[in-house]
């Protein structure tokens, strides 16, 4: 890969991420769905119903005082409930309701016809090594930062191995 296209990598990450997530907003937006509200229903039905807002907010990359507006519009369409958390008082835990699997449906429905549309024309090769390459990506961004003695950081699960 010439070194133009590798600077152009991270730029062109992001406007892929950004353009796909667009167009499925566009397609969502008919049926009374902001991006704010798809995005959090669909963290929730990959979470489980033990999740917190704190922890809602950390998977969607937004603040929590952005995600109580959107938790609170949510829980006004009947979509979810806040309850008491059973092992910490302070805080609650979100779960969505019977009424949320519809949207759900279409929600997903709807990211499954864009998704075969968008990468229809793509060879599957092509495809399972773009997969790999973004897995491998992904996890290696998602390391654990370790500060060194000499005050540099270091990807953690690499350097913990190797000064065991």
């Amino acid at each position: 890969m010439a070194s133009s296209n590798i600077n152009e990598f991270g730029l062109l990450l992001f406007g892929t991420a950004r353009a796909w997530r667009t167009k499925l907003d566009q397609r969502l937006r008919p049926l009374g769905l902001s991006q704010g509200k798809w995005r959090t229903l669909i963290h929730l039905s990959q979470g489980g119903d033990n999740l917190t807002q704190k922890e809602i907010a950390e998977r969607m990359g937004i603040e929590e005082p952005t995600l109580a507006g959107l938790l609170n519009r949510l829980q006004h369409d009947g979509w979810i409930e806040r309850r008491e958390s059973p092992s910490d008082r302070r805080c609650k835990t979100i779960h969505l309701q019977r009424g949320s699997k519809p949207v759900l449906n279409r929600i997903f429905n709807t990211a499954k016809g864009l998704r075969h549309e968008l990468i229809e024309d793509v060879p599957a090769n092509d495809l399972e090594a773009c997969i790999r390459v973004l897995t491998q990506i992904r996890k290696k961004a998602e390391e654990p930062v370790v500060v060194a003695k000499n005050g540099r950081a270091k990807s953690g699960a690499r350097n913990i191995a190797s000064r065991n």
